[in-house]
């Protein structure tokens, strides 16, 4: 299967490092030039204002999901490509999934790490399989691993879920696992 549509769960603020704002443009870059669509948050702010702007000012498709309760609050873009406006979180989530052949995870603060643990969920209870990749971009997610890791070691997780969770310290690493996962899942 080919990569179509790709999820991206992120920061609605842009971060204290340049790094987070440098991997989110360089994936909305990617995404256009590989013909890749963005499924996100909608928002035109943050981290998710930075990677669809760049997938959009290179000829990229961007299909945004907001509730009404963040329209105002994350600012909704509206220059996409599509932008879906739903009642619920959950509605947003089920929709961005729906919408989207695979997941990738940008630093985030409550919401992303909402999103994330959502869809390993789901993945887990084998409500569907597609790839999940954490692009760990400046170490940002080591801590998270690390927790993750103990889980494991504490059995509270699986080792098999946690496998689940693919890591990435680039933008193309992280679209070739994909990819990869895609070709053989």
């Amino acid at each position: 299967m080919r990569l179509k549509t790709l999820c991206v769960f992120c920061a609605s603020a842009s971060g204290a490092r340049v790094e987070y704002q440098q991997d989110a443009e360089a994936l909305g870059i990617e995404l256009a030039r590989r013909g890749i669509g963005l499924v996100y948050g909608g928002a035109s702010v943050g981290l998710m204002g930075v990677v669809a702007n760049a997938t959009l000012q290179n000829g990229g498709r961007c299909i945004g999901v907001i509730p009404h309760v963040l329209v105002d609050k994350e600012v909704s873009h509206i220059g996409l490509t599509e932008l879906h406006v739903v009642d619920t979180m959950h509605t947003r989530k089920a929709l961005m999934g729906e919408k989207s052949d695979a997941f990738l995870i940008l630093p985030g603060g409550y919401g992303t790490m909402e999103e994330l643990f959502e869809v390993l969920t789901w993945q887990t209870l084998r409500l569907h399989a597609k790839p999940t990749v954490l692009l760990n971009t400046a170490g940002f997610y080591d801590r998270l691993l690390q927790f993750l890791d103990h889980c494991v070691e504490e059995g509270v997780l699986k080792p098999a879920a946690r496998a689940n969770l693919m890591v990435a310290t680039t933008v193309d690493d992280a679209l070739s696992q994909i990819e990869a996962a895609l070709a053989t899942g």
